[in-house]
């Protein structure tokens, strides 16, 4: 195999086309986000066989004097699936990276799928994924949605909610000021106002991408970001102003941009990965029809040649903390430590 790094490739994302089981995640434009925006080193494994990638496997390597130099398939990603075409190469592939990270001075690998081509090895951890079939019409579609899903999105249109489907920046920075809101309610620093700017000049501006703000009176209450790639699309980040949680907002938001991403011959949308505890996160998912499945995060460490059982959660303390934070010391907070954690 060749390790490379995509931007390196002027065709990649048209030889990406040409691959069964490509997604938007394993595109150059999401390859220059975490490039630009974290400083991270690719290491994608390929193999091209009649202008396709037989094998693509794409790592970034994390150098961080808070977690160690290691290898992530992908950072800030919600699921990264390995395209093999051959499955019985699987076992020398996987040694292959291996024997390439312990040269590197490895720390640890993790990988993120659905279907993973590892050997037998228990998770670190596990989300929920949906993916939503968009191969029919609009009005069939429409009808498969939950009932309290239909009625939410009728209210926020009887409650005079207008969605702007957008692309250009004051968008995204007026979506950034919704996600501040939304992560200090959540106890958790935003990412890096840069990390956003990446993503509107290489993915938003490229036309790979949308930005979905609901209004309500002349006031943005809510939006989505949503990505896309050939026949694939994915809802990546939404946030919400909570004092207006009653008008459902998000629900319109999301509705739009899924007959947004219906008119534009996208045939199924992913819907992201979720906790398997976040309860109220499931139940908005769930009301929209999609496939429900397992990702899968398995985590190998070089020191002990082998899998770890269980990977290590953020949660209590710490964010009660950043919901009490200032919000400029919570845009600090997420400048200093989100590229230790991708």
């Amino acid at each position: 195999m060749e390790i490379i790094d995509p931007t390196q490739i002027p065709d990649w994302d048209q030889i990406l086309l040409n691959t069964p089981g490509y997604s938007f995640f394993h595109s150059v434009s999401w390859s220059r986000v975490l490039q630009e925006s974290y400083g991270y080193r690719p290491k994608y494994f390929t193999e091209m066989k009649e202008g396709r990638f037989s094998v693509l496997i794409p790592i970034m390597e994390v150098n961080s004097f808070l977690t160690g130099k290691r290898g992530v398939s992908l950072p800030f990603t919600d699921s990264c699936e390995p395209i093999i075409e051959e499955s019985q190469k699987a076992p020398e592939i996987w040694a292959e990276i291996l024997a390439s990270g312990a040269n590197q001075g490895w720390k640890s690998l993790e990988m993120r799928s659905e279907n993973s081509f590892l050997p037998d090895s228990p998770p670190a951890t596990s989300f929920f994924s949906h993916l939503l079939d968009l191969s029919g019409a609009e009005k069939n579609l429409f009808a498969t949605l939950r009932d309290s899903t239909r009625r939410n999105i009728k209210k926020a249109v009887r409650q005079g909610i207008e969605v702007r489907i957008c692309d250009t920046f004051e968008a995204m920075k007026e979506f950034y000021r919704l996600l501040c809101l939304t992560r200090k309610r959540h106890g958790l620093p935003p990412q890096p106002v840069y990390f956003f700017k990446s993503i509107y000049e290489n993915i938003i501006s490229q036309h790979k991408g949308l930005i979905a703000l609901a209004d309500y009176k002349k006031q943005c209450i809510a939006g989505a970001v949503f990505f896309h790639f050939g026949e694939t699309g994915i809802f990546k980040y939404g946030a919400s102003d909570k004092k207006f949680q009653q008008f459902r907002a998000n629900n319109l938001v999301m509705w739009e941009g899924i007959k947004w991403h219906l008119k534009k011959n996208v045939k199924n949308l992913s819907l992201g990965r979720t906790e398997r505890d976040n309860r109220g996160l499931l139940q908005f998912k769930s009301g929209w029809g999609a496939k429900q499945g397992i990702i899968n995060y398995f985590n190998y460490d070089f020191r002990k040649q082998g899998f770890l059982s269980a990977a290590p959660r953020l949660t209590g303390i710490p964010n009660k903390i950043f919901t009490y934070f200032p919000s400029p010391l919570s845009r600090i907070a997420g400048i200093i430590f989100y590229k230790h954690l991708g």
